[in-house]
């Protein structure tokens, strides 16, 4: 271009690139962003993920990150990963497999290159590969992947990220650190270019984000647009593709997590209950970000309450109930393991208590930022002695609304503490949520004690109504003083007593109370395929969009198998088991070495099949589809 003037040598390249470019539509892309901790993966992909909803693309996400607050750079246990799958039609899941890879680093590469589809796009940082990041990374002296020939089946893209990044903030004042952590918004502004996307909500987030720091908010807008630039100027042939919006049902929509759709239902059905919402809990990974959006909401009259451990957070929760408030609490496994005496506390004294087990990989601190399902059996059976809990599992992070509502109801209404069951990949999960209106919620009932006796009689604080429940009765309410404590109790009078009988009497009566909860909830229904024949897909939990997933793909291939997902694990729909009777075989998935499999046989005598998978990332749809079609034929 000798001869040109500058307006004239961007003009030509603008002009190439139009030529070069090739525009292809799309029903649905799987984009892998990954890289170091400290690369702002996790930002960059749910900025991508709200500029994608707001276009009206129907979305599923998986953030996959270290335990480690700063985890080793250039090492492949340092690697953050964030993964998208977003459409015209319906989404299930993050996706099975990558159409795009995004890595920052050669360990990024490493460790994700197995999950990108053969011919799909690598966009490579070729900063991230010189010498020192290769060794990191565990490539044998002199190969680099980007030089060698292995990526020969997939479509590569290098860019000198961090170069680019820093001659777009050169003069900027920022030092190099400062402007290296601007290099993901390169990678964010490209990708918008080519999935034409607009940057104006993602600049509304960085000026919010950086509102005390107006260098960073220039900062970073500029390199997000050079990104965008670049796609618009590089002489490198790209194609750029259109992601229509999805047909979804008509209602305003929202992105949101799993952690915030249960602190909103909780808000919600302290709301509809009339009660006071108090939150008494300790950090843990995954369950920390409940506590971090309830904190936010202190206007609906909410109290936050982060305890110095696991067991004063709970015993907290439960005066509150005591006092008449909602006591909630939340933890992953291991903090559950602490509460456990506690909650058998609240069960001997029949006061509602919502406990929050936002479940991870274990025993032990195990895979602390990775999914898994392994405290089913916790849920139902891990406390001393005799004692039942109701226990509803989510299905889905926007799932988490309700049944988190579903589970204060419960709580409430019977007078029981519930376990809510959610896990990492619902928890840090996103999709679209129709969001409900309040007029559209249901109440809940409660049932407070009120002083009614005639002269000379006596109050009974465990006298029961016809779901078994006491009423509850507030302290410092005149005539209703009662003793409570975890000593086993009277029946209606609740003074101590070691009585064999009266003891006996109260086991089966605290079993019976929480099993006549199957008269108080839905029947279980099938969520898609006949009403009986050869199989019968039983999940629970975030299993939920594989398994669907993997039977329409069954569907399409002229094979067909029913789903059923329980929300109920304690008590069951009281008609579960004459419905698992109507199919030849019951497959069961789950992300644990087989607990609700074992639960299903000792309750129902049936022959269910465990499938299991234990590796702390979720199901595919490909494996379920596979092990389905096996049993089909």
């Amino acid at each position: 271009m000798k001869g040109f003037s500058d307006e004239g040598k961007t003009f030509f390249r603008l002009l190439m690139n139009t030529m070069n470019t090739s525009f292809e539509s799309r029903k649905h892309v799987v984009i892998l962003f990954a890289g170091d901790s400290g690369d702002g993966i996790q930002l960059t992909g749910t900025q991508f993920t709200a500029v994608s909803a707001l276009h009206g693309n129907d979305i599923s996400t998986f953030p996959n990150f270290p335990a480690e607050i700063r985890a080793p750079q250039g090492t492949l246990a340092g690697v953050s990963g964030f993964q998208l799958h977003f459409g015209s039609v319906e989404i299930h899941t993050p996706g099975d497999a990558a159409d795009v890879l995004v890595v920052m680093n050669a360990a990024a590469l490493k460790a994700n290159l197995k999950q990108l589809k053969q011919g799909g796009t690598i966009i490579a940082n070729t900063d991230g590969f010189d010498p020192k990041n290769l060794k990191l990374a565990k490539f044998p002296d002199g190969v680099n992947p980007l030089r060698d020939g292995s990526l020969a089946g997939f479509r590569l893209l290098e860019v000198d990220v961090t170069k680019v990044t820093r001659n777009a903030l050169a003069g900027s004042g920022l030092g190099t650190k400062e402007t290296d952590r601007s290099k993901n918004m390169f990678v964010l502004g490209l990708i918008c270019w080519m999935y034409n996307r607009p940057l104006e909500k993602i600049i509304e987030f960085l000026k919010e984000q950086f509102r005390k720091r107006p260098e960073l908010i220039e900062a970073n807008e500029k390199v997000l647009r050079a990104g965008y630039a670049y796609g618009d100027t590089t002489e490198t042939p790209m194609t750029r593709f259109e992601v229509a919006a999805a047909k979804l049902k008509s209602g305003t929509y929202r992105s949101i997590m799993g952690n915030q759709a249960t602190a909103y239902g909780l808000i919600a059905a302290a709301k509809q209950s009339g009660l006071s919402l108090f939150y008494g809990t300790y950090p843990i990974t995954p369950a920390s970000d409940i506590l971090h959006e309830l904190s936010k909401h202190k206007n609906f009259g909410i109290k936050t309450f982060q305890a110095e451990d696991e067991i004063a957070a709970v015993t907290a929760a439960i005066g509150a109930s005591f006092g008449g408030s909602l006591g909630v609490t939340a933890s992953s496994g291991p903090g559950i393991a602490l509460k456990a005496e506690a909650i058998g506390l609240a069960t001997m004294m029949e006061l509602p208590l919502v406990i929050c087990n936002v479940q991870r990989g274990g025993p032990s601190t195990g895979l602390p930022t990775k999914t898994e399902q392994a405290d089913l059996l916790q849920a139902l059976y891990g406390r001393n002695g005799e004692c039942p809990v109701p226990v509803v599992a989510a299905c889905s992070p926007s799932d988490c609304f309700e049944t988190v509502f579903e589970a204060t109801r419960i709580a409430v209404e019977h007078l029981t503490p519930v376990f809510f069951l959610s896990d990492g990949y619902i928890a840090n999960g996103a999709e679209p949520w129709a969001f409900p209106q309040t007029a559209d919620l249901p109440k809940i009932q409660v049932q407070f004690a009120t002083n009614t006796l005639a002269q000379g009689e006596k109050f009974l604080p465990y006298k029961r109504n016809e779901k078994l429940a006491r009423a509850w009765a507030i302290p410092g309410t005149a005539g209703l003083e009662h003793r409570i404590g975890g000593i086993e109790k009277e029946h209606e009078t609740g003074n101590i007593s070691y009585d064999p009988d009266n003891h006996e009497f109260m086991v089966k009566l605290r079993a019976a109370r929480v099993a006549k909860i199957a008269e108080y909830i839905p029947e279980q229904k099938l969520d898609s395929g006949p009403d009986a024949g050869k199989v019968l897909v039983v999940g629970w939990g975030s299993t939920y969009g594989a398994i669907k997933t993997a039977l329409i793909e069954l569907r399409e291939m002229g094979l067909d198998a029913s789903h059923a997902h329980i929300r109920y694990l304690n008590p069951f729909p009281k008609n579960l088991g004459d419905l698992l009777k109507k199919f030849d075989r019951v497959l069961v998935p789950e992300m644990n070495n087989g607990q609700l499999v074992k639960i299903l046989r000792d309750q129902f005598l049936i022959d269910a099949i465990a499938m299991n998978k234990i590796k702390g990332i979720p199901f595919t749809a490909t494996e379920l589809k596979n092990r389905i079609a096996e049993l089909l034929k």
